[in-house]
């Protein structure tokens, strides 16, 4: 990677995208994800819905980004982490018995 870039990336299970977009003074969240053309490759990604990311901390798409930061698309959780923990707690206090 070199310096004047902004990576944008996309994961599901099977395929993984970076792809590379030339740095903008100012340039935002948005406009680096649309200058990448992930959207096309990806029309399940919707902006409105998918919460995006900068080196893996939440962002808002209106942030800022500067040459270097890599910005994440995350796709929506299958299931609630927490109720998924219960339901593997309660699985193995059953074997138990």
């Amino acid at each position: 990677m070199t310096a004047a870039v902004i990576e944008v990336a996309y994961a599901k299970p099977g395929r993984q995208l970076i792809i590379e977009v030339p740095a903008a003074p100012g340039m935002t969240v948005q406009q680096a994800i649309e200058a990448s053309g992930i959207l096309q490759q990806f029309p399940e990604i919707d902006l409105a819905v998918n919460k995006v990311g900068i080196f893996g901390k939440s962002a808002q798409l209106d942030a800022e980004l500067v040459a270097g930061d890599r910005v994440e698309i995350y796709r929506p959780l299958v299931a609630d982490p927490k109720e998924a923990r219960r339901q593997r707690a309660k699985a193995a206090a059953a074997r138990r018995v």
